[in-house]
C-alpha cells in the first residue's frame, strides 16, 4: 500500500473516524484504524462493533493495499504535520512510513486480516434531509434521552418515518421532546426505528467536523441520506458512511400524553423567561430543581423558595388567555426546551398543576417540548 494526501485531508478524516475506535483487552485491533487504498479510493475505517464508520479521502494511490494502526498515534502524529504538506503513506514489513516534509517516521501497525467486516445496507431506498436542519433537529431532541438502563428502548431517538416527513423525539419520562421535518422520501413503507443515543452524538460530532467546509451543489444544501435494513441504520453524508446498530424494544406511545387542550395559554418574551428562570433558580431546593410559575391577568410570577438560601420572585410581562393558574417544574429541564425552541416568544399551554405542561415556539409549529409537573 502506498500513496499521497494531503494533510488536512488526512487529519480530518483520522478525527471523523478515530472517536469510534475503543479500547478492548479481548479485541485490541479494535483500537486501530483501517487504512484502505483500493479501486481507486483511500478509506479510513474503524469500528467498536457497535458503530462503524467509512469515510472516503482524496489523493493519489500508487499501490493498493490495507493495513491497520493505532488511531490515537496517527492521529495525534499527522496533526502536528504542516498543513500545507502532502503526505506519503507507505505500509512495508508490518510497519506504516509516513513522510512530510522533514518529518518521517514509522508506526508499527497490524495486519488487516483480523479487523472486524463492517456491515453493509442496500442504498436502493432513502430519506433525504439537509444537513443543517437535520443537526438542528437532533441536537433539540438528544437532551431528553434517558441515562437509565432500566429501559432500554429510552436509550435512544425515536426515528419515524412517513411518505413526507421524518419526526425525531426523545423523552426520559420526566420531559419530552419531539421534532418533526419534512424530507425528501422513497422508503418503500412506513418506519419507526429507535436509534441508541451514542449514534446520534457520533453522527453529530461526524457533522460538526465537515462544519463550514461541505459546498453546495449547483446551489442546493448539502444532504444526508438514511437507509435502513431490519436492525441496522446507515446515516451518509459527503463522503463519510456512519453504520450501526438499532435498539430492539417498543417505543411508547407518547403521543398520548400530549395535552390535547388546555385552560391557560400564555404567550412570552423567551429571552426575559430564561433570564428569570435561571435567577429564580439559585433559591431553588437542592436535588429538586423546583421552581413555581404562577399565571395571572397580564403576568407570569417566577418564584422559588429554599430554607438554606433564601427565595426569589420574578415578574413577568406576559400574555394570558384563561384562569388563573399555576405549576412548579425542574428549572434544567424548562431551560434545556426554552434554549432549543427558536423564535422571539414561547407559547405555554397548561391544563392544572398536575398535568405536564406544553412548551412551543409562537411561530415554528414543528417543535414541541414537554415538562411533567413536580407534585406537591
Amino acid at each position: 500500500m502506498r500513496f499521497i494526501s494531503l494533510q488536512e485531508n488526512l487529519k480530518r478524516g483520522l478525527n471523523i473516524v478515530g472517536h469510534v475506535t475503543s479500547k478492548n483487552i479481548n479485541l485490541p485491533i479494535l483500537n486501530n484504524i483501517l487504512i484502505k487504498s483500493a479501486n481507486g479510493n483511500i478509506e479510513f475505517i474503524s469500528t467498536n462493533l457497535e458503530i462503524g464508520i467509512t469515510h472516503q479521502l482524496r489523493g493519489k494511490i500508487e499501490v493498493d493495499g490495507e493495513f491497520t494502526v493505532d488511531s490515537k498515534l496517527i492521529t495525534d502524529y499527522v496533526t502536528l504535520l504542516n498543513g500545507r504538506d502532502n503526505v506519503k503513506l507507505e505500509e512495508t514489513d508490518n510497519e506504516l512510513k509516513l513522510e512530510c516534509g522533514n518529518y518521517k517516521t514509522k508506526i508499527k501497525g497490524e495486519s488487516s486480516k483480523e479487523f472486524p467486516l463492517i456491515p453493509t445496507i442496500p442504498k436502493d431506498d432513502y430519506c433525504e434531509v439537509g444537513i443543517d436542519e437535520f443537526r438542528k433537529a437532533l441536537n433539540s431532541v438528544i437532551f431528553a434521552v434517558s441515562n437509565s438502563e432500566n429501559r432500554l428502548e429510552l436509550s435512544g431517538v425515536l426515528f419515524s418515518f412517513t411518505n413526507k416527513t421524518l419526526s425525531l423525539a426523545a423523552t426520559d419520562s420526566y420531559r419530552l421532546a419531539e421534532r418533526v421535518l419534512e424530507v425528501k422520501n422513497n422508503l418503500k413503507e412506513e418506519y419507526k426505528v429507535i436509534v441508541p443515543a451514542k449514534t446520534a452524538q457520533e453522527f453529530l460530532r461526524v457533522l460538526n467536523n465537515f462544519d463550514g467546509q461541505l459546498k453546495t451543489i449547483n446551489d442546493n444544501e448539502e444532504v444526508v441520506r438514511i437507509y435502513l435494513s431490519d436492525n441496522q441504520i446507515l446515516f451518509n453524508v459527503d463522503s463519510v458512511d456512519l453504520i450501526s446498530r438499532l435498539i430492539n424494544g417498543h417505543y411508547p406511545d407518547y403521543k398520548q400524553i400530549i395535552p390535547v387542550g388546555h385552560q391557560t395559554e400564555v404567550l412570552v418574551d423567551k429571552v426575559e423567561l430564561i433570564r428569570a428562570v435561571k435567577a429564580t433558580s439559585l433559591f431553588s431546593k437542592t436535588g429538586i430543581n423546583d421552581i413555581a410559575l404562577f399565571f395571572s391577568k397580564d403576568k407570569i410570577l417566577v418564584s422559588a423558595y429554599s430554607g438554606q438560601s433564601g427565595e426569589s420572585k420574578v415578574e413577568l410581562e406576559a400574555e394570558v388567555n384563561g384562569i388563573n393558574n399555576e405549576i412548579t417544574i425542574n428549572y434544567r429541564y424548562l431551560l434545556d426546551g426554552l434554549n432549543n425552541i427558536e423564535g422571539a416568544r414561547v407559547k405555554i399551554d397548561i391544563v392544572n398543576s398536575n398535568t405536564p405542561c406544553l412548551i412551543k415556539s409562537e411561530t415554528d409549529n414543528g417543535y414541541l417540548y414537554i415538562v411533567m409537573p413536580i407534585k406537591q
